[in-house]
């Protein structure tokens, strides 16, 4: 599977886990000319930024890794421009991220880090 398709299916992936757990969506990549955010969802009163990271190795590091200093700062000027503009109920923004490996056998582990840095 190429990277854009394994991206892709990635996000796909992510989104089921968190509506399994009764998450509503808000948006799915969400863009500015300051970045994307992935997904955005509601869980009780929190407004969840949720950056996904598909991996089919751990070759150049896990996904929890591949989030540095630079991609925090984007994703909070993204989510700042978000809540800018929301219409919706208001809530408390929460930074989550969801790291999958998912290897050609088709094993995959999905591992969810709820607030995994404060803004």
């Amino acid at each position: 599977m190429n990277r854009v398709l394994l991206g892709r299916w990635g996000e796909e992936r992510a989104l089921q886990h968190l509506l399994g757990l009764g998450w509503s969506l808000i948006c799915q990549n969400y863009r500015t000319p300051r970045g994307e955010i992935d997904l955005i969802l509601r869980e009780s009163n929190w407004i969840v930024f949720v950056e996904v990271r598909t991996r089919s190795s751990e070759r150049f590091g896990r996904g929890e890794e591949t989030v540095d200093y630079r991609k925090r700062r984007r994703l909070m000027a993204t989510a700042g421009h978000f809540l800018g503009t929301y219409q919706g109920p208001p809530g408390d923004p929460r930074f989550d991220l969801i790291s999958i490996l998912r290897l050609d056998s088709g094993e995959e582990q999905l591992q969810h880090i709820r607030g995994m840095f404060t803004p």
